[in-house]
């Protein structure tokens, strides 16, 4: 029988029965997650349509210049986010691979989501890197102080980032799995002006939003100084550099790596994009889980996979033969 959901037919069964008897065998897994993964818990990818926020696209506030000149409007975007994640609920993939790294020891994943949504399933910490941070980690921009705070999930974290409260409260999607209804019906579902009886859009540019006071941000508890930024990895910024050589120490400590899941991302940014290449390099076949077949099909070679469709559906099922339903 063919792997399917509402009907639409994903993957041959031949596919499936030789990925899952590859599965079984494989001992030294790596996984590689991206925003495919946290549009199916609802959650927005800011990317694609309902990319922008504001008229200002999301790339472009997501750098260190960007809050060194506003950093009042980064903190919005931020706290935005942050809402949206704790509103959010790990789906059945997070569960699913939650249950494969109890059952093989040698998994390992790689997450470039920053949502917590995988800490949250109860992934365990040592089989798991957040290549790109947290948004519920802050740290301190003072050159010379190293203050550092994970786990931080105030919402919001200092009243004046507060989205104000009404009648509408923005949720993640239900039925759309892409990302880009999230963002877009989420705008709109905020687009009322508080005479009517809702909550201002503070994503939607025409509603006219106070400015944030930099003395009302958030501030460093150590040096008193320095504002608090999201610990998060902004363009132009490097990887954590303990993340990566911990990667690095995983891969080369491998004689073989025997499977890498591609979960949810085009696999085109780098340096993350690069551990396929090193995970072939030492052996592994590749397993693609997308919903877009344009989206890292160019990276398959003969005996790898590609199952199209929601990670949240797909993911446990190919996985089953291991670690059971979820």
């Amino acid at each position: 029988m063919s792997l399917s959901t509402a009907g639409h037919l994903i993957v041959p069964a031949s596919d499936l029965q030789s990925f899952s008897a590859h599965l079984k065998s494989s001992n030294r897994i790596l996984a590689l997650l991206g925003a495919g993964l946290s549009a199916s818990s609802g959650l927005p990818t800011f990317r694609g349509a309902g990319g922008l926020w504001r008229n200002h696209d999301a790339m472009t506030l997501a750098t260190p210049e960007a809050f060194n000149a506003n950093p009042g409007l980064v903190w919005q975007f931020y706290s935005y986010r942050r809402h949206m994640a704790l509103r959010a609920s790990p789906n059945k993939a997070h569960f699913a691979l939650v249950e494969l790294a109890r059952r093989k020891p040698g998994f390992l994943t790689l997450s470039q989501n920053v949502d917590g949504l995988s800490p949250r399933a109860g992934h365990p910490d040592a089989q798991l890197h957040l290549l790109h941070g947290s948004l519920f980690d802050v740290k301190c921009t003072s050159f010379y102080c190293q203050y550092m705070q994970k786990d931080n999930f105030e919402d919001p974290i200092v009243p004046a980032l507060a989205i104000p409260n009404g009648s509408i409260q923005p949720e993640p999607a239900v039925s759309d799995k892409t990302g880009r209804a999230a963002s877009e019906s989420i705008y709109q579902a905020m687009r009322h002006t508080a005479s009517n009886g809702a909550a201002p859009d503070i994503s939607d540019a025409a509603v006219q939003l106070s400015s944030v006071n930099p003395k009302d941000l958030p501030h460093c508890p150590k040096c008193k100084e320095g504002l608090l930024r999201p610990g998060v990895v902004w363009f132009g910024e490097g990887l954590p550099e303990k993340v990566i050589d911990s990667v690095e120490d995983w891969i080369s400590e491998s004689k073989q790596i025997d499977l890498i899941l591609v979960i949810g991302t085009s696999a085109r940014v780098y340096p993350a994009a690069g551990y396929i290449d090193k995970a072939r390099e030492k052996g592994a076949r590749v397993a693609i889980i997308n919903t877009d077949r344009a989206d890292g099909a160019d990276k398959l070679a003969d005996g790898d996979w590609f199952f199209e469709g929601d990670a949240g559906v797909v993911v446990p099922q190919i996985l089953r033969e291991v670690i059971g339903n979820i």
